[in-house]
């Protein structure tokens, strides 16, 4: 089978068309050794559930080995083109406090076809005209914990012939592990970069991100500045705001003035995304920040934009920071 003929073939395989039968631009010959030897591992989509709130959809699949994740599906402003939230393991040990997935732990990695078929499971549920613009890794999971298989489904992701999703529309995100992150700007310097930033003081960030006693946020805003200089993107801050924990003035100054530093090392200023607190279940340790106006209107006095993101789904357990397979 020649370098056409295999391009063909992964392409008919990513549109849900069957190798059983003759593959247009396919000898024969090339099908008929290949079918022995190959093999197209799918998941099981457990359960679909549609908010009633908006158009977020949410996705439970299962793996072989019945250890179960979510993806979910965003719809983006323009009409018939949705982001597909994508999980990188089942569960996570990096135990942020304010997200439901840390709460279950490590379970596993996913493998780099599991993940790409969370996009192609999701495409399944689009109809005529609808399609996948972008692919966010925020889902289930640390993604730079799990780079190497991450690395192979961006490949994937981004080939003409597979999911031909555009590099730019990907986004990975990360709590902060500045290693992952510089090797994602040296194998992946098209995707974009997530940061979490908990709280831009150190004391207050490591009470609620524990990885901030490994990997300092300066540090971790070093490796992205890295990024930004390798890839010219901003890097995108998600900041989920607290109610009493990270909300202050003088959290919302920390943050301006990170901002403005991060700005003369990378030579752009970070994208900043205040996104509000969503309950992660029983036991629940903190709420909604009612200073959500007032903290952007900081960041504003001081010259720093931000956007208030739109957190759906969440009457599905869709929203930011809500996904937890053991859920009771």
């Amino acid at each position: 089978m020649d370098v056409s003929e295999a391009r063909r073939v992964v392409a008919a395989v990513h549109r849900d068309e069957t190798i059983a039968g003759p593959v247009k631009g396919v000898r024969r010959a090339s099908l008929e050794a290949l079918r022995p030897i190959s093999h197209v591992p799918t998941l099981a989509r457990v359960t679909e559930q549609k908010s009633l709130l908006d158009p977020f959809r949410k996705l439970l699949l299962a793996g072989a080995d019945g250890r179960s994740f979510e993806t979910v599906r965003i719809p983006l402003e323009k009409k018939g083109r949705f982001s597909v939230c994508v999980s990188s393991q089942v569960g996570c040990a990096l135990a942020c406090a304010f997200c439901a997935t840390g709460r279950m732990g490590l379970l596993r990695n996913l493998e780099t076809w599991e993940i790409v078929e969370q996009v192609r499971e999701v495409r399944r549920t689009l109809v005529m005209g609808e399609r996948v613009h972008g692919v966010v890794f925020q889902g289930m999971g640390e993604p730079l914990a799990n780079l190497d298989r991450v690395l192979a489904a961006i490949d994937v992701l981004t080939d003409p012939c597979a999911q031909p999703v555009d590099a730019r529309a990907i986004t990975v995100c990360t709590s902060g592990l500045p290693t992952g992150i510089l090797r994602l700007a040296k194998e992946a310097p098209r995707v974009r970069l997530g940061v979490s930033i908990g709280s831009a003081i150190a004391g207050d960030r490591a009470s609620i991100m524990p990885i901030d006693k490994t990997h300092s946020l300066d540090d971790v805003l070093e490796a992205a500045a890295v990024h930004a200089r390798a890839s010219g993107y901003a890097p995108m801050w998600a900041l989920t705001l607290l109610e009493g924990k990270n909300d202050s003035i003088d959290h919302a100054r920390a943050l301006a003035d990170r901002a403005k530093r991060f700005e003369l090392r990378a030579g752009i200023r970070p994208r900043i995304s205040i996104i509000p607190y969503n309950s992660i279940g029983e036991g629940d340790p903190f709420t909604r920040s009612s200073a959500h106006d007032a903290f952007r209107d900081e960041l504003a006095k001081a010259g720093v934009f931000s956007h208030a993101r739109y957190s759906g789904g969440s009457d599905i357990a869709a929203a930011c920071g809500q996904l937890n397979t053991l859920r009771s």
